[in-house]
């Protein structure tokens, strides 16, 4: 398989992605005080990663466009998590993609503690062959959902994924910490907007 042409779309749908979600965040500011949008990263997962995830889920690497959902990966990451689902209503409006699959576990957490909203979105990019549909995964978290999440998936890379049941119960209640931060933070978020917008005038 030729890794980059295969790639290649795939670099195009998070480079485009990012580019309408960073839109998105500058239309809020200019509009209100408030974008629910803190900030956007988006990754090509790299092939070894693909290799791997193909061989432990049983999927011929010929088939990885149709069967793997995250070798095109954006996350955006709030400051709150009500603006998650503002978010995810945004998307589901648009109609430059079509929504296949969404997964909310942010009211339902993974039993590991891991909360963020995924969703599998067929992308239309526009090749030098016609046009091509890609599968891609949004990931949309707060700030404390995503610091969790990325010491947990460093501790499971550090561990090969059989992580110790200490470690394992310790950031259990490490995610239960940081959504319990998440709710208080959302319950004086209008005195945090108030402040957020003195900063700005001033």
């Amino acid at each position: 398989m030729n890794w980059e042409s295969t790639l290649a779309p795939y670099k195009q749908v998070v480079e485009e992605l990012k580019v309408k979600l960073k839109g998105m965040r500058s239309q809020y500011e200019k509009e209100s005080s408030h974008s629910p949008i803190e900030f956007v990263t988006a990754r090509v997962k790299p092939v070894p990663s693909i290799i791997e995830k193909a061989q432990n889920r049983g999927i011929a690497i010929e088939n990885v466009e149709k069967e793997m959902q995250d070798i095109a990966g954006v996350r955006v990451v709030c400051q709150f998590v009500d603006d998650i689902y503002t978010i995810v209503n945004m998307l589901q409006n648009r109609n430059d993609f079509e929504i296949v699959e969404e997964k909310d576990y942010v009211s339902h957490k993974k039993d590991s503690g891991y909360r963020s909203y995924h969703m599998i979105i067929n992308y239309p990019v526009e090749t030098i062959h016609g046009e091509m549909i890609v599968l891609a995964e949004i990931q949309i978290r707060t700030l404390a959902m995503n610091f969790w999440a990325t010491n947990e998936h460093s501790l499971n890379y550090k561990y090969d994924g059989k992580l110790p049941s200490e470690v394992r119960l310790r950031l259990q209640k490490a995610a239960e910490a940081a959504f319990k931060l998440d709710e208080e933070m959302s319950k004086i978020r209008s005195e945090i907007h108030e402040a957020q917008r003195m900063f700005h005038r001033k």
